[in-house]
């Protein structure tokens, strides 16, 4: 070496100490950056191999190299080549011990490292490259690289410490920078952490997990891709360690790494295919696996409550609060994706029988999403169900329960836009449950498929009433009115609806399915309430309702007066009438005129169904107490002054020879009703005639008495006889008593008869008079003449026998005549043949002289009006040719 000027390069001993004692250091192969000529410099012998970097590493504390004056250009050229070498290269040999000529960013990250990792992160060193960070943002992208390299060797090297400084490092870099190279920059993040992940030491993981969890990116990007994190977050949320402190840690880490997995995409719209199928289909199952081991703990209110910090540490509650969070920034489009995984975990699992677990899912879905997607979650269960119309009847009853549940919970008119095809599908599976019950098969083609167990179908069944009944409840009035007739349009009416198709039990599936879809439609009138009977009751509803009314099946009957009861208590007043009448407090409106319409059309109806039902013999206590309640609300809600004489009327008219219980229940009910209607018309006198009857009952005849027959064992006499007039409701006392009182005393002296209609063709029972013989008869109610009435027409079985009999020589009769015709107008005389035609003439001519002269009227003038013989004016009908119109009028 010469003695001219000299430039040193310090190589720490320390360091060159280090690598000696790691064992042999390897060869720097730089043949291309280090040629001959510079290689003298060194004072090395050139070679042609790689040069061996134990040439430059020796045990001296300073190294001088020795560059000539006159070689300027040389000394610049090495110095380059030697820093392009150290920015390209691993740090390894010379690499890592010239750190004079590294980058400047290269330095600035190994500085935070300190000499021993337990120290922790040299926080004035990280200020300073957080410093240069935001200086240089252009370099941003080679420290995360840096770090990168730094942190998978400490991996392999299992220098964990520090593996920790490094993500702390890289954590609070991505909390300062926010720039437009931070893309880059945080790939290198995700490179970091996907080296953690794929470690196999539990706290790697979770160190990597919870780095990954606590950035949110506000950037978006388009080219990234999280689905390495979200299989392998998935596959954590299922871990399965031995140690069950370190398993519920993975599990946890697993939660909240896809917690962030969610925060990261769902709002970015280049990252929209977070929602696809592959992703959901791990995702929600993961979460709610978690979800179910909770279950054992004491459960949450449903609606997001504050937890405290024992709760907060469980996997369930995190998993509750990550799945809200999911299902609450899905849109529109994204909730079937959401919801499909939930459904197949849940028949996965068999997971509908316990119905507990699946009602909580669906209960955190529905206070999640947007209460205008409501619907979408119901057509989803709907269609569900469908497609497990043939599982055991404990997995379509927890179906049925979950919608019962989510009904309650969703908001008003949420049902969708096909609100009828929501109770067609209910109504649907309650028949074919029905089915189910009375075949014994899922399987019509194959009996012996399956077991069904009866009581697990009743169960199904009462569910799908319940639900209809929930359904109902969140509708408008007007909508709850269509599925009203729309369930009285399924229900099979006796002579008109065909049986199922099952033979052997036609007759009582027909009977089962009334009863069933009756149960559904009392639960949707249950709390109905509008102001115009007219348009909420029509015809083609109440015209089959009561038809069901004369059917013997008492429980169909009960079913009918309940659903009538619900209809007309509009006020609540049902839970009062039962109790003592003078405590009652009910509330009675006056009579609408919508009210008044729709007695005047109906209420004969009305009466007649009520008096067949107390009629029959197969009623008993829960009967009798409705038709009370149905004569107390029909007195409450839609009487006017004509509707109280009617029912007094009918009342007095039930008090007639009847079977001992019926008869003592009927006096019974009779008694109630009137001690009712009295309090309510307030007439003294009216009121003082029914204390004292009901006196002499309690006094002579008990039985009588609504105390002592609507019990459940009644004292009832063996035989009824002729009962004393004291114990009666005397017609004409209560007709005197009322009529001072403004009422209709003469409608009242009339008693109340029954008016068959044609409607008794639908009942199977027979008529109530027991006759052969059926009496139609046409009361002409308009007729100012009340006395002239059409003769009724008998009709008996040999009217019938020979009506179908002599249809079949109607056609010869009908030849017969015409031959005779023609056979007079070909033999008669002339004079014969015109004597009839003019006698046919003049009376045609007289009935069109009768028919003109009622119909062609006068005009309003003072000349058209003439006496007649008996001195009262009459209108003389005047020619239209006679007339004379106002100029205006002709043209």
């Amino acid at each position: 070496m010469s003695n001219h000027e000299r430039s040193f390069i310090i190589i720490s001993q320390n360091q060159t100490m280090k690598h000696k004692t790691r064992g042999p250091i390897e060869s720097c192969d730089f043949p291309t950056v280090i040629d001959r000529k510079r290689s003298s410099l060194l004072g090395v012998k050139s070679s042609v191999g790689p040069l061996d970097a134990k040439t430059y590493i020796c045990n001296f504390e300073f190294i001088g190299v020795s560059m000539a004056v006159s070689e300027p250009v040389a000394t610049r050229r090495l110095a380059l080549d030697w820093r392009t070498l150290l920015d390209h290269r691993p740090s390894r040999g010379v690499c890592g011990c010239c750190g004079a000529l590294r980058p400047r960013y290269k330095r600035l990250v190994d500085n935070i490292f300190p000499e021993d990792p337990e120290d922790g992160l040299v926080k004035a060193n990280m200020e300073k490259l957080t410093f240069y960070a935001l200086s240089a943002p252009e370099k941003l992208d080679r420290i995360g690289a840096y770090l990168s390299e730094r942190l998978s060797r400490d991996v392999a090297r299992h220098r964990y410490g520090y593996v920790c400084i490094a993500m702390e490092a890289l954590d609070q870099l991505l909390m300062a920078c926010h720039c437009q190279s931070i893309n880059l920059f945080v790939e290198s993040f995700l490179k970091m952490v996907r080296k953690l992940l794929e470690a196999d030491k539990p706290n790697l993981q979770i160190l990597g997990t919870n780095s990954f969890a606590n950035i949110e990116e506000d950037t978006p990007s388009y080219h990234r891709s999280y689905d390495f994190f979200v299989s392998r977050f998935s596959e954590m949320c299922h871990s399965s360690y031995e140690d069950p402190d370190i398993r519920t840690k993975i599990r946890m880490a697993g939660i909240r790494g896809l917690q962030g997995v969610v925060r990261k995409t769902v709002n970015d719209e280049l990252q929209a295919n977070i929602w696809d199928p592959q992703h959901m289909d791990k995702i929600v199952p993961s979460l709610l696996f978690n979800l179910q081991s909770g279950e054992g703990t004491d459960s949450r209110s449903p609606s997001p409550l504050q937890a405290s910090e024992k709760e907060k540490d469980s996997p369930a509650e995190l998993t509750e609060r990550c799945f809200r969070e999911l299902l609450g920034r899905a849109a529109y489009g994204n909730i079937k994706n959401a919801i499909t995984p939930v459904l197949m975990h849940l028949d996965n699992h068999s997971l509908w029988e316990g119905k507990t677990f699946a009602v909580r899912c669906f209960k955190i879905i529905m206070y999640s999403i947007q209460s205008q997607h409501s619907h979408l979650v119901i057509q989803q269960l709907l269609g569900h169900l469908d497609a497990n119309s043939k599982s055991s009847a404990t997995v379509r009853a927890g179906i049925v329960e979950v919608l019962l549940e989510v009904a309650a919970i969703a908001a008003s008119g949420s049902v969708g836009p096909t609100v009828l095809e929501v109770f067609n599908t209910l109504l649907r599976h309650l028949r074919l449950s029905v089915d189910y019950e009375l075949t014994g098969s899922y399987d019509c083609t194959n009996i012996g498929s399956k077991i069904i167990k009866e009581h697990e179908e009743r169960q199904l069944q009462e569910a799908v009433i319940r639900t209809v009944g929930s359904f109902a409840n969140i509708l408008p009035t007007y909508q709850r009115s269509e599925v009203m007739l729309f369930i009285m349009g399924k229900i099979p009416l006796p002579g008109i609806h065909p049986m199922l198709p099952s033979a052997d039990s036609g007759s009582e599936s027909n009977r089962m399915i009334q009863v069933m879809l009756l149960k559904s439609l009392r639960q949707v009138t249950c709390g109905f309430q509008t102001t115009n009977m007219l348009t909420a009751l029509p015809n083609s509803f109440l015209d089959p309702l009561l038809s069901f009314a004369l059917l013997e099946d008492a429980e169909i009957r009960l079913l009918v007066l309940e659903i009538l009861v619900s209809l007309i208590d509009r006020h609540d007043n049902l839970p009062n009438i039962i109790s003592d009448i003078s405590v009652l407090k009910l509330k009675v409106d006056k009579c609408s005129r919508q009210d008044n319409l729709f007695m005047k059309k109906h209420a004969q109806h009305l009466y007649r169904h009520i008096y067949l039902c107390c009629k029959e013999a197969s009623s008993i206590q829960p009967h009798f107490e409705k038709l009370y309640s149905l004569l107390a609300l029909i007195s409450m809600e839609l009487a006017n002054e004509e509707v109280v004489v009617d029912l007094i009327r009918l009342a007095l008219a039930l008090q007639e020879t009847l079977p001992v219980f019926n008869r003592c229940a009927v006096h019974a009910l009779s008694s109630a009703y009137l001690n009712l209607i009295s309090q309510l018309t307030t007439v003294p006198a009216f009121c003082q005639h029914v204390h004292e009857v009901i006196e002499m009952r309690e006094k002579e005849v008990p039985y009588l008495l609504p105390e002592d027959v609507f019990i459940e064992n009644p004292k009832m006499p063996k035989t009824l006889e002729k009962l004393e007039v004291e114990v009666l409701f005397q017609q004409a006392k209560i007709t005197e008593v009322l009529g001072g009182s403004g009422f209709n005393s003469e409608r009242l002296a009339t008693p109340y008869i029954p008016q068959f209609t044609d409607e008794d063709r639908l009942s199977k029972r027979k008529s109530v008079g027991e006759t052969i013989s059926l009496q139609v008869e046409v009361e002409s109610r308009n007729s100012p003449e009340k006395e002239e009435r059409t003769p009724a027409e008998e009709i008996t079985f040999e009217t019938l026998k020979n009506a179908i009999v002599d249809s079949v020589g109607v056609e010869e009769q009908e030849k017969e005549r015409r031959r005779l015709v023609v056979e007079k107008f070909q033999k008669a005389p002339f004079e014969e043949i015109a004597a009839h035609c003019g006698a046919r003439a003049t009376l045609l001519q007289s009935k069109l002289n009768q028919i003109f002269e009622i119909t062609i009227r006068p005009p309003p003038s003072p000349s058209g009006i003439i006496t007649s013989s008996y001195g009262q004016p009459q209108s003389r009908s005047v020619p239209v040719f006679e007339m004379k119109f106002p100029d205006l009028c002709v043209y």
